[in-house]
C-alpha cells in the first residue's frame, strides 16, 4: 500500500481550472494533490530566426520553481540546469501535438511555474501546459487568426517509479526519494510515446521492469487524459471543434 492509500496504477486527484489568469491566450491552474503548477500560454507575432520566411510557427516553454514552492527557498530569477532541461522537455512535447505549418509565423510560449512541489512537477507541467495550449488555440481560432484547427493530438505525462520491485505511477516527493528507478513518460492520446526519460538510481533494471513501468504509466496517463478532456471539451464544443481521435 502506498503512503496515501493509492493503488500502484492510480494517479493522485487531479483538479484543472482553465482561464485561471485573464490575460494570457490560455491559462490553467493544474493541481495533482500537493503539486500545483500554473501554466500560461502566450502568443508572440514572431518566430525564431531560423523559421523566418518559412511560414511555420513555433512552440516553446519556460519552467520555474517559485521561491518556497518547496520546504526551502530557491533564488528568484536564477535558471538552473534542471529548469533548462525541463523547459526543453515541455517544449518538445507540445510541439508534437500541433501542426506548426497552420500557426503562421507566430510563437506560442508556455510558462510553467510550480507554485507548490510534491513530486512529478515536470510531468504535471506538460499535462497542464497541453490544456493551456488547447485553450490558447481555441481563442486564436475564435478570433479568426487560425483558418484551420492545428491540434493533432492529446498529450499527458506521468512519472513512474520502481519501489521495492513495484511499478508505481504519479510519484509524490517521498516516493520519488525512495524509488530505485525514475521514469518520466509523455503519451499521446493513442498511447504512442513522445518522450521517455529513465534512470536507475542504484542497480540496473531489467526489460521486464521497464515493461511493467510502461504499462502502469499508460494506465495513469489515461486517467490524466480523462481530466484534461473534462477541462477542454465544453470550450471546444462551443466552437464546433473536438479533440483528435
Amino acid at each position: 500500500m502506498r503512503p496515501d492509500g493509492r493503488e500502484a496504477h492510480q494517479v493522485r486527484p487531479i483538479h484543472i481550472e482553465p482561464d485561471f489568469i485573464r490575460y494570457p491566450e490560455g491559462s490553467v491552474l493544474y493541481r495533482a494533490d500537493g503539486t500545483v503548477v500554473l501554466c500560461n500560454v502566450s502568443l508572440e507575432d514572431r518566430t525564431p530566426p531560423f523559421l523566418r520566411g518559412s511560414g511555420e510557427g513555433w512552440v516553446t516553454a519556460e519552467y520555474a520553481m517559485l521561491p518556497r514552492a518547496t520546504d526551502t527557498r530557491s533564488d528568484r530569477g536564477r535558471v538552473s540546469g534542471r529548469s533548462q532541461e525541463i523547459q526543453r522537455l515541455v517544449g518538445r512535447a507540445l510541439r508534437g501535438a500541433v501542426r506548426r505549418d497552420l500557426l503562421g509565423e507566430r510563437t506560442l510560449i508556455a510558462d510553467c511555474d510550480v507554485l507548490q512541489a510534491d513530486g512529478s512537477t515536470r510531468t504535471a507541467s506538460i499535462s497542464g501546459a497541453w490544456v493551456a495550449l488547447v485553450m490558447a488555440l481555441a481563442k486564436l481560432y475564435e478570433q479568426g487568426l487560425l483558418v484551420e484547427w492545428p491540434l493533432t493530438d492529446q498529450l499527458a505525462a506521468v512519472a513512474v517509479g520502481l519501489i521495492a520491485g513495484e511499478a508505481r505511477v504519479d510519484l509524490d516527493y517521498g516516493e520519488d526519494l525512495d524509488c530505485d528507478v525514475d521514469l518520466n513518460l509523455v503519451f499521446t492520446g493513442g498511447g504512442r510515446m513522445v518522450e521517455v526519460q529513465g534512470t536507475a538510481e542504484g542497480e540496473a533494471f531489467s526489460r521486464a521492469d521497464l515493461d511493467a513501468m510502461l504499462d502502469v504509466g499508460w494506465t495513469g496517463a489515461q486517467q490524466v487524459m480523462a481530466a484534461q478532456r473534462t477541462a477542454v471539451e465544453a470550450r471546444l464544443a462551443g466552437l464546433g471543434l473536438g479533440l483528435p481521435e
